[in-house]
């Protein structure tokens, strides 16, 4: 089946990844390196992380749990120092790929995203980033709005409903490889995004387009 659809996700993908941010506060407070990703993938489906991206906690929920998870792994983290280090610097030459990209095809944005006054989006730079590139997209599926987050395979399904395409004829890119997983399982061709000129030259590959930056 030829391609349809490209499907995208956000943060660290359009922007550069959180996991830098990450490792630069864990230097400066003396922490474990990846502390911060091992409290959000120790029970990913009901975590702090997964219930603020559910909306199912408010920031301040959200600021007691991931305190008292990070604390469960010896080195406490208020969580309200951690959404800041969300808010990456925007990487144009993928805004650039998604505009080649609406010229041929579908392209929607699935995001895990917190509805909270704290949330990425109320940093000035993420608003920046997403007042620049969400208007570009003909379908975009919020976790926080939808209840559901990823890699819930349900989430995907729902964007092809919406893009009105199988499985099959999308690209999907996301830079967690455990939300790459389903989406390949559905038939998806799945990009893992590691950088931006390595994407670019796998959705390259796979669109058959030709885009400034790739590798």
């Amino acid at each position: 089946m030829g391609v349809e659809a490209v499907i995208w996700d956000f943060g660290g993908v359009f922007t550069s990844s959180p996991f830098e941010a990450f490792n630069r506060y864990e230097a400066e407070k003396g922490l474990p390196r990846d502390l911060i990703r091992t409290v959000n993938a120790t029970n990913p489906d009901t975590n702090a992380w997964a219930l603020f991206e559910r909306a199912e906690v408010d920031s301040a929920g959200f600021d007691r749990l991931f305190h008292e998870e990070s604390a469960a792994l010896g080195h406490p983290v208020p969580g309200r120092e951690v959404l800041p280090l969300l808010s990456g610097h925007l990487r144009p030459a993928m805004v650039d790929a998604l505009l080649a990209c609406k010229a041929r095809f579908k392209v929607g944005c699935i995001t895990n995203n917190m509805a909270s006054s704290h949330s990425p989006g109320s940093e000035s730079t993420m608003v920046t980033a997403m007042g620049r590139v969400m208007p570009h997209f003909h379908a975009i599926i919020e976790s926080s709005k939808a209840g559901v987050r990823k890699p819930d395979p349900r989430i995907y399904l729902m964007m092809c409903e919406q893009l009105e395409v199988e499985p099959a004829a999308c690209i999907y890119l996301d830079d967690l490889g455990i939300n790459c997983k389903p989406a390949a399982a559905l038939g998806m061709r799945a990009i893992k995004v590691v950088s931006e000129a390595q994407a670019l030259s796998e959705l390259a590959e796979a669109t058959g387009l030709t885009f400034k930056g790739a590798a």
